[in-house]
């Protein structure tokens, strides 16, 4: 199917041309920003911040708390 022509002779540009486009330019940059993320290393502060601790208080408080209720019967 032929594009009907705008006036100067120039085909019109389609909206699923359009979106074609966009949708193909959104991936491209999406797959840049992928490869710049595993390019960096773990910052310093990544490095020393707190991490989980299952026998801490606050952690063993939550699993007390939340547990089902024991099966009957």
């Amino acid at each position: 199917m032929k594009k009907p022509k705008a006036a100067g002779g120039r085909r019109q540009f389609g909206r699923r041309e359009f979106l074609r486009t966009l949708g193909s330019g959104a991936a491209m940059v999406a797959a840049a920003e992928g490869f710049a993320d595993e390019a960096h290393a773990e910052s310093h502060r990544d490095k020393i911040k707190a991490r989980y601790q299952p026998n801490s208080k606050d952690v063993q408080d939550f699993y007390r708390v939340n547990r089902y209720p024991p099966k009957r019967g």
